[in-house]
């Protein structure tokens, strides 16, 4: 999965040191670098790519849907209330707190590389 950054290192910074990915791939590519993390629970599954947000339609979009308040993907945690304390207390800024929207509980926060970005967990049964 691609996620246009406006810093490759930075957002690798963000990823990996605060929200706790795991680097994957590191390529050098000239100016810019095929760069990848994974989840720590699934090394070999899903790829997030780091990719510059360059292009002029990258970056029209991206700043379309933050200025509407529109995640760009949102990530599954166990507890939203308690992933939402853990990243509050990393200095992460929420922009919508946690949310009881009846079988789910939501939270978006800032992932300070021109993203907002939710994550999510289901409802207690």
């Amino acid at each position: 999965m691609s996620l246009f950054v406006d810093d490759q290192q930075k957002a690798f910074d963000f990823y990996v040191g605060v929200l706790g990915f795991v680097p994957k791939t590191d390529i050098p590519l000239g100016e810019y670098r095929w760069l990848t993390v994974v989840s720590p629970d699934a090394v070999e599954g899903t790829e997030l790519l780091l990719e510059p947000k360059d292009h002029p339609a990258a970056r029209a979009f991206t700043a379309a849907i933050v200025a509407d308040g529109i995640p760009y993907t949102s990530f599954g945690v166990d507890d939203v209330v308690a992933e939402h304390a853990r990243l509050e207390g990393l200095g992460v800024r929420f922009t919508v707190p946690p949310t009881d929207m009846g079988t789910v509980t939501t939270a978006i926060f800032d992932d300070t590389c021109g993203n907002l970005i939710q994550i999510a967990s289901l409802a207690s049964v």
